[in-house]
């Protein structure tokens, strides 16, 4: 981009939270892989004459969100209705928050292009209800409306529009979803819808004198990015397209949709953008305000689990290597594992590090398997060529008893030996043929496990080393 404009982005983050309920009712929240309209109940379709009961533990959620970040924790928040008609919002308005979020301000630090650390200020973490979901059948003139999300807790993180390129935009996506699946509030798997970014970009015309007017572009939202390559995609498509249609720019401010066609790499005009008060936002008359204690909110700090920035010194200084801590804080499996293993002994968690990160297979194992495999592998000093074959056979018991297995032949020839005196001092003297009958007692006391040639190498070797000595 021209260095006379400079870009200003700003991110408004839906973020499905992990709750066994859904947002005002006693609906699963798990409808992945479920057939069309069957999570569903009077309340999460607004059927006349239901009552929402908010869910307690989404509340908590987005508090823990808003601390994690930074945020402010009013005393006092309470629920909304924002009115729009759309076919997968049954109720006509969707419940969120307006003007008393449970969760106002914060920030979080993405590295820019030039590796240097930014802060980047948060607006607000409020809560709300997901809509359905609509399908359009290819070559159908008709959509197919999916109401088993409609009342997902919903989680929305909006920032201030301190965002100065699409590349530093996948960067806040992604330092966010780390700290999303840290303090367990979301999978936040974009793929799956767990975590969806509508994007605002605007251009401005840089002037050398603070008293002259800045030139603005219009005010583009993006919505429904649900990839961390698409949203820098998107972003980059748009400052470009605001920039070269520099001559074009509106004198007044104004804010339109468009949506990102990532067969193309384009974005396409969908509509003039909603002001707030086109939604007509009023109190939630079912629900009345929430208001939370000192205590309530000092309980929540201390009950939260270590940020990335803790959590990645936390395994350095347990003496896994800085690389690896960069690769297990940024995978959600690995932490799994390395928090199930918080009481492991410090050269079995290096090991358990080592072996999560390096191995390929050991995802194919559960997070138990692996921790008694390091302990094994410590106390042992297993191998990686025994490590792998243990992680593909998948039983530690069984590859340990086949690597035992010359310890076995060991004291079986050391038997037949100590019992048959007579042969081995035949042997001594030149007899070499009574090797034979050796062989044969080996064999039989191994119930036929040991090969001949293997007795032979054996019996000699003793007999040799005695001569020796």
């Amino acid at each position: 981009m021209s260095k006379k404009f400079k870009t200003q982005i700003g991110l408004e983050i839906h973020v499905q939270l992990k709750t066994k309920a859904k947002m005002f009712c006693g609906c699963d929240n798990d409808a992945q892989g479920k057939e069309p309209n069957t999570v569903i109940c009077p309340i999460c379709i607004g059927m006349p004459g239901t009552l929402p009961v908010a869910n307690k533990t989404a509340i908590e959620m987005t508090i823990k969100t808003g601390l994690a970040l930074g945020s402010k924790i009013p005393k006092v928040s309470k629920f909304d209705r924002k009115h729009y008609f759309y076919p997968d919002l049954p109720k006509g308005y969707q419940i969120s928050q307006y003007d008393m979020p449970f969760a106002r301000g914060g920030e979080l630090e993405v590295k820019s292009k030039n590796e240097k650390v930014k802060s980047v200020r948060l607006n607000r973490v409020h809560l709300e209800e997901d809509a359905g979901k609509l399908s359009h059948p290819q070559g159908s003139k008709y959509s197919i409306v999916d109401l088993n999300r409609a009342g997902t807790p919903l989680m929305e993180i909006v920032t201030e529009p301190d965002i100065k390129s699409p590349a530093e935009a996948r960067e806040f996506l992604k330092e966010l979803q780390i700290i999303l699946r840290h303090i367990a509030v979301s999978d936040a798997d974009m793929e799956k819808g767990h975590l969806r970014c509508d994007a605002n970009i605007s251009i401005k015309l840089k002037v050398k004198s603070e008293k002259l007017k800045e030139e603005m572009s219009e005010i583009v939202e993006i919505k429904n990015l649900n990839s961390f390559k698409f949203a820098e995609k998107a972003l980059a498509y748009e400052e470009k397209r605001l920039t070269d249609e520099y001559s074009a720019w509106p004198e007044k401010k104004t804010k339109v949709t468009r949506g990102f066609d990532s067969k193309t790499n384009t974005t396409f005009i969908q509509r003039e953008k909603e002001e707030s008060k086109d939604y007509r936002y009023f109190p939630e008359p079912d629900i009345p305000p929430f208001i939370m204690s000192d205590q309530e909110i000092k309980n929540l700090k201390v009950g939260a689990p270590a940020l990335p920035s803790q959590k990645k010194q936390e395994l350095i200084n347990s003496g896994i290597s800085q690389s690896e801590a960069d690769i297990i804080i940024k995978n959600n499996w690995m932490l799994k594992v390395i928090r199930l293993a918080e009481n492991l002994e410090t050269n079995a968690k290096i090991r358990l590090g080592k072996i999560i990160v390096h191995e390929k297979n050991a995802k194919k194992q559960e997070p138990e398997f692996l921790i008694d495999l390091a302990k094994k592998a410590e106390s042992e000093t297993l191998s990686s060529d025994k490590i792998r074959k243990i992680l593909n056979s998948g039983s530690i018991n069984l590859v340990l008893d086949e690597d035992a297995e010359p310890d076995k032949i060991n004291l079986i020839v050391d038997t037949v030996l100590s019992e048959n005196p007579t042969a081995v001092e035949k042997i001594k003297s030149g007899k070499v043929k009574v090797i034979g009958f050796l062989i044969g007692q080996v064999i039989e006391k191994s119930n036929g496990k040991i090969e001949p040639n293997i007795a032979r190498d054996e019996i000699t070797k003793r007999i040799e080393g005695k001569n020796g000595g």
